[in-house]
């Protein structure tokens, strides 16, 4: 298999550099508190929304059981809260407590922190077109694990 080459796929490249994104935000989110798997919801409810944990594990594209660990960690350290869904006895809304609305801004400080280093050597032109290009690349692999996942 020597015309076998792993850096000339997207898939492997994409993968190493989402786990050094990941590695390089721990380190920059860990000092505030926070863990770089909270992102999602930090995300999702920054602007005072609430969603149920089942909206959340869809929209951060993780399992139930693994959003249900990050959220009863994050009521834990005092970063969510939990109310009664009105429309659905049997479920509970997510929203982010004052303190954790209140770090928001020192968390995107840190988490933009690296960028130019990340960036170095591409002109802004460049920086857009990347990004473009894996928005386009994210939408693909939805619809892909979409139609796979029908019934």
């Amino acid at each position: 298999m020597t015309d076998w080459n792993l850096f000339t796929n997207p898939a492997p490249l994409v993968n190493m550099a989402a786990r050094s994104f990941a590695w390089l935000g721990e380190q920059r989110v860990k000092p505030l508190g926070f863990r770089i798997g909270q992102l999602p919801v930090l995300y999702l409810l920054r602007e005072g929304g609430q969603l149920s944990q089942k909206d959340l594990s869809q929209h951060a594209k993780v399992e139930q059981p693994s959003m249900a660990q990050t959220l009863a960690r994050m009521e834990r350290d005092g970063w969510i809260e939990r109310s009664p869904d009105p429309e659905d006895g049997r479920s509970s809304l997510v929203s982010l407590t004052r303190n954790a609305k209140a770090r928001l801004p020192k968390l995107r400080q840190a988490l933009d922190a690296d960028r130019e280093q990340v960036l170095a050597g591409f002109s802004k032109q460049e920086a857009a077109t990347l990004v473009h290009l894996l928005q386009r690349l994210n939408q693909n692999l939805d619809r892909m694990v979409e139609e796979r996942s029908a019934p």
